[in-house]
């Protein structure tokens, strides 16, 4: 395929992902976060004042006034662009991270930039940049992606693992062998933040562990339960029997709030991000209670950036705000106090 169909149809594909995001139901069929397992126990005297409760973290050497991430997710497109802008304000309204679409077809094309660049509507937040980790097995190097990193004006690069994605698609790459020992060499060369995260089907600890070793600063386990990027791709497939493979897989994964669980106890002093199937600020609040350092959220963000700035305000004002009042209804006035809480308990 000459280069300029490949980054055609890269794309074709990326407004076919934005458009099939917001319209289709995506969501994981048969598999939850595993949230609901869990339940906090109620504080009747929990001893301190709603004003007590301090959310603020520090992510990139940058402060947050609550531990939220919206999450890496699109660009490439007028329409990529107009939400990634949007996205971007109400992240430094509401003092939270954010990360960009996968920034390949930006390396391929920089005339695409504005659809990317949104560093001047967030200058105070941490801003993330992000490419396909196998991208790393096609000869891209810690050269393009610094070139990535600093067009961007980012504070890291995220490199994402979407294997299974890639096996359903049918212009998907799936030569994943040898990444480990890339990654760890791209680690060592940068110069800037890698972190490494899963796009829906979370990380098991033992990879989790290899990752840090490797050189990662941060691993975003993306756990199962939230969006399906196999059910994504099975609304794309025109081919009945692709389709059909791609939805057995609907189920796959593991469930978030098990990934927290065994990443940390694998590797207490990582920083662990944690994504996939978080829906509201009570799941924020068990996420953090169960481990996680930052707490990422992807498609209730995009879809409410696709209807109007300030719905996707609303939304992370809602999550600050009932993250704040869990943490009071739990008496615990910092994240590092509901981190590792015994305030939290599992119910099968």
């Amino acid at each position: 395929m000459l280069q300029a169909d490949r980054v055609d149809v890269t794309t074709e594909r990326k407004a076919d992902h934005l458009r099939v995001n917001i319209e289709e139901d995506v969501a994981a069929k048969g598999v939850t976060s595993g949230f609901e397992s869990w339940r906090f126990i109620h504080r009747a005297l929990p001893e301190i004042d709603l004003d007590d409760v301090d959310c603020t973290t520090s992510f990139l050497d940058r402060t947050l006034r609550a531990p939220l991430l919206i999450s890496c997710m699109t660009g490439g497109t007028p329409e990529a662009q107009r939400i990634n802008r949007r996205l971007a304000r109400v992240a430094q309204r509401c003092g939270a991270a954010m990360g960009v679409g996968s920034g390949r077809v930006l390396l391929e094309r920089p005339e695409l930039l504005s659809t990317f660049d949104v560093r001047d509507e967030m200058p105070d937040v941490p801003l993330l940049a992000n490419i396909g980790a196998v991208q790393l097995n096609r000869g891209y190097g810690a050269t393009e992606c610094m070139r990535l990193v600093q067009s961007l004006r980012a504070d890291a690069l995220v490199l994402h693992l979407n294997a299974v994605q890639e096996a359903v698609q049918v212009e998907g790459d799936t030569c994943f062998a040898g990444l480990l020992e890339r990654i760890a060499r791209l680690c060592s060369e940068l110069g800037t933040p890698v972190i490494v995260k899963e796009v829906g089907w979370g990380i098991a600890p033992k990879i989790v562990t290899k990752l840090l070793r490797a050189g990662v600063a941060a691993v975003d386990l993306a756990g199962a339960g939230g969006t399906s990027w196999s059910e994504v791709e099975s609304k794309r497939l025109q081919e009945p029997r692709r389709s059909r493979v791609a939805r057995a897989f609907a189920d796959w994964g593991i469930p978030t709030a098990e990934c927290i669980v065994e990443a940390r106890r694998a590797e207490p002093s990582a920083y662990l991000i944690a994504s996939g199937g978080v829906h509201d600020g009570i799941d924020v609040a068990k996420a953090i209670a169960l481990g996680a350092d930052l707490v990422g959220i992807a498609g209730a963000f995009l879809r409410c950036a696709a209807e109007s700035e300030e719905r996707a305000e609303e939304l992370a004002w809602e999550l600050a705000t009932t993250l704040r009042i869990a943490m009071f209804a739990t008496g615990t006035r910092t994240l590092k106090e509901l981190r590792g809480t015994p305030r939290i308990r599992r119910y099968e």
